[in-house]
């Protein structure tokens, strides 16, 4: 006999930055008591190194399964042939599921996949729409999708007055893309996002109330906006989900016992951090100046350089580095470093998902954006949560090794440094109260819970 109060069908567009925010949120949904089906494609799965025990995981097609994504000739087709082949393997999946007994209530889906709507609709079924990054970023594509604003801007050096912001933001702060012969096909795939949320039930947004008052104000007068983050680990929050101390899906294996080893031999506040995420490649003449900049700091660092980055480092960077000076290493346990003691300051490359978790464990950051919602995550570190420095690029849009150092001084050693630090612990505490019980996250969430039981077949 089944306990639970109702089925959720979570549809995550295949990406690591993707998947790990939707899949903390269905381990909050399963600790009220929802049954969860994480749906990801075949070729995601492949791929994966580690998998949740705690959820079910079904695959559907892409329509690329030997490669996903690289399989495709352009962006544009593997939108279009995930549409034609998703649409047709989810609806077989929720029949699948509906003859074992077991019938789905609901579909949370990424708006990256708007099409999964329709198939909730062909199934009777109601639907929620969880955007992964945050209601500022969001903003700005719905506003793109309305026609009022254009990306990539026409004037790099004019003010963008954007509804809902108080002020206007400089055209370098809005989300920027590669030109590419596919640019504006993306820019309309991130618009599409909004193009049939008026037939949704649901609209959560992976942020907190607190962080963005103003804007999910604002985006809440035209849709049903409900704020679930910070969606990260519950031990690193509230710690009501005892067994919750890993996202539990990782593309990349961690060198988890070397990097903590190394830590436990660091003074306190005493290492620099550095990380570009899971997809972000820099250019040769970049790696470079990064790794003068921090050679010539006067900290220790931990750098993350993805295998398929090696490459550019600066020759003989890797056999010079002594372990007194730092670490480079393919991959690591992101939250187990940030929380680390010895750890004073995180360079990032601002993905939202980064981000969150920064906040959440009251990091400051020195920010070096590269590309979509980058930009504008880092304005928000700066200048509205004012948690850390941007290092600026020059007219070839490098960050060189002078500025790089000036940041990480500033944030490790300067007095503004510790009215950044004032203000990160301030935004941890807020952070950890969203989610804990009765807090703005966690209201939330127990609203959609309440709704969802009082359509569970009883």
């Amino acid at each position: 006999m089944t306990t639970h109060k109702a089925h959720c069908l979570i549809l995550p567009f295949p990406g690591q930055g993707h998947i790990n925010p939707m899949l903390q949120f269905s381990k909050r949904l399963q600790s009220k008591r929802v049954k969860i089906t994480i749906a990801t494609t075949k070729y995601f799965l492949k791929t994966m190194q580690e998998l949740p025990t705690s959820v079910s995981i079904e695959a559907i097609s892409d329509g690329y399964d030997d490669g996903g994504f690289h399989q495709a000739e352009t962006f544009v087709a593997y939108i279009t042939r995930f549409k034609e082949v998703g649409s047709d393997t989810l609806s077989h999946l929720i029949q699948k599921l509906a003859n074992s007994g077991c019938p789905v209530n609901c579909i949370v889906y990424d708006p990256f996949l708007p099409w999964a709507v329709e198939v909730a609709k062909n199934f009777g079924l109601i639907s929620a729409a969880f955007f992964t990054q945050n209601c500022a970023v969001d903003n700005i594509y719905y506003h793109v999708h309305k026609g009022v604003i254009k990306l990539p801007p026409t004037q790099n050096d004019e003010e963008i007055l954007i509804p809902g912001f108080s002020s206007p933001i400089d055209a370098s702060d809005v989300p920027s893309f590669v030109i590419s012969p596919e640019v504006e096909r993306i820019i309309e795939m991130l618009g599409n996002q909004f193009s049939n949320l008026d037939k949704v039930d649901w609209v959560l947004i992976n942020s907190f109330y607190e962080l963005e008052k103003e804007v999910i104000d604002y985006m809440s007068k035209i849709y049903p906006i409900k704020t679930i983050g910070p969606t990260i680990p519950s031990m690193y929050l509230d710690k009501r989900l005892h067994e919750d101390k890993e996202y539990g899906l990782s593309v990349f294996k961690p060198m988890t016992n070397e990097c903590l080893n190394w830590l436990n031999h660091q003074p306190i506040n005493s290492v620099v951090y550095v990380s570009f995420g899971s997809i972000t490649n820099l250019e040769t003449e970049q790696m470079e100046e990064l790794a003068w900049g921090l050679k010539n700091c006067n900290n220790i660092f931990l750098w993350v350089v993805r295998s398929t980055e090696e490459s550019k480092l600066p020759k003989n960077f890797l056999e010079e580095l002594t372990i007194e000076k730092g670490l480079v290493v393919s991959w690591c346990p992101q939250l187990q470093v940030l929380e680390h003691e010895s750890f004073g300051c995180f360079l990032t490359h601002c993905g939202w998902n980064s981000i969150l978790e920064a906040i959440s464990l009251g990091v400051p950051m020195v920010t070096m954006p590269q590309w979509s919602d980058q930009p504008t995550n880092a304005k928000l570190v700066k200048d509205v949560w004012e948690m850390g420095v941007k290092a600026k690029q020059d007219e070839k849009g490098i960050v060189r090794r002078e500025v790089i150092e000036e940041c990480i001084k500033l944030v490790m050693e300067e007095e503004k440094g510790k009215l950044i630090r004032e203000n990160a612990n301030k935004w941890k505490e807020m952070a950890r109260n969203a989610v804990d019980e009765g807090g703005s996250s966690d209201k939330n969430i127990e609203e959609f819970v309440s709704k969802l039981m009082t359509i569970s077949p009883k």
